[in-house]
């Protein structure tokens, strides 16, 4: 087992990035379509059905016309904060409101999920607010459907003046297919911020409450509490935009140490001790060992895959293909070794030559 821990471990590192949608040149997507990964938020509201991430709420007993919802919830993105960016995204809604929090934060965890504070682009199965920009537990609206405003401080209060118009609300709705699927776009670039349905823009903000104006946070999708609803996501991507941060790529958030905390090789679990005695640091797309066997060697990584993909080259030449998951501070992955084809699961069986292995980040 030893002999294979080695060159396993090295399987850490990341190098190229390809995304799901080629022909969207910079955008990354991040949602794999099959589960959660790289999101968090209420598991029994929050599921993948049908390829789309999906929010439900149940109604109530005492009144099924509402839900149980005692507070608006959300589920997160974790892989980093957005800056300046371009957001596309497919949703559809049936029953009550809904939105795409960014440039957000996370303010506490709420009985029913995470409570978030922040811009909104909103939409709903109504036929008011689709399209609007809504301060989260802040300023509230910032600009009604289509509507151009600019947001300026008054006294320490915000005041928004209305400086032109896109259109007649009634018409941008009339683009917006109820219960359906509908294209979303959120551009958010310095404090010029514009939201866009089905190629129709909605709104366009010039946000200069400098006190209050968020240049990056958070991205994450809503649940509203009110009458039981059900909201999907589908083919998000974002694309970041130069003068500000993004979401970050896995390569990223692997930079630095690790240590593992489980690992199973032909089925059989490494003891504490060896545990213990290994350590891993990312620099870059390089990986470097320390055990009682120090190795290094290169990796690269499909992030868009799924699984996701990671081919690892040892020092020596020994080739090592694997599948992973990130997800905070915690790293999945499982290694095939002595030539044996690349694994389809997290596990390892007795005879397969897969080596299963969890990581968390030293010191978490």
């Amino acid at each position: 087992m030893k002999k294979i821990l080695v060159p396993l471990l090295a399987c850490i590192t990341l190098g190229e990035v390809a995304f799901t949608y080629a022909a969207e040149e910079g955008f990354k997507s991040l949602f794999n379509g099959k589960d959660l990964t790289g999101w968090e938020g209420n598991p029994e509201l929050w599921s993948v059905q049908d390829g789309a991430i999906t929010g439900k709420t149940p109604p109530s007993p005492a009144d099924p016309k509402k839900s149980t919802l005692e507070h608006n919830t959300f589920l997160v993105y974790t892989a980093g904060p957005v800056g300046d960016f371009e957001l596309r995204l497919t949703y559809r809604i049936v029953n009550g409101n809904s939105g795409i929090q960014y440039r957000s934060k996370v303010t506490e965890k709420g009985k029913f999920g995470p409570i978030v504070a922040g811009y909104q682009a909103d939409f709903e199965a109504g036929k008011t607010y689709s399209g609007i920009l809504y301060e989260e537990r802040g300023r509230g609206i910032l600009a009604e459907r289509g509507q151009k405003t600019v947001i300026k401080s008054d006294g320490g209060k915000h005041k928004v003046e209305v400086v032109g118009a896109l259109g007649k609300s009634e018409d941008i709705q009339a683009k917006i297919k109820h219960e359906d699927w509908n294209d979303y776009v959120v551009i958010a670039k310095g404090n010029h911020l514009q939201h866009f349905i089905n190629g129709v823009q909605t709104v366009d903000v010039v946000d200069e409450d400098t006190s209050k104006a968020a240049k990056e946070g958070v991205l994450a999708l809503q649940i509203h509490v009110g009458p039981p609803m059900t909201v999907q996501f589908k083919n998000i991507r974002l694309k970041p935009l130069s003068g500000g941060p993004s979401a970050k790529s896995d390569i990223d958030l692997l930079q630095g140490e690790w240590v593992p905390v489980e690992i199973v090789a032909n089925g059989e679990k490494a003891s504490q001790e060896a545990l213990d005695s290994i350590k891993v640091r990312i620099k870059g797309n390089q990986y470097f060992v320390e055990s009682n066997n120090s190795s290094q060697g290169t990796f690269k990584i499909v992030e868009s895959s799924s699984p996701k993909k990671m081919d690892v080259v040892s020092e020596d030449g020994t080739e090592l293909p694997a599948i992973y998951e990130l997800s905070g501070d915690t790293f999945k992955a499982c290694y095939a070794v002595n030539g044996a084809g690349r694994p389809t699961a997290f596990k390892s069986e007795q005879g397969s030559d897969h080596i299963f292995t969890i990581y968390k980040r030293k010191g978490q």
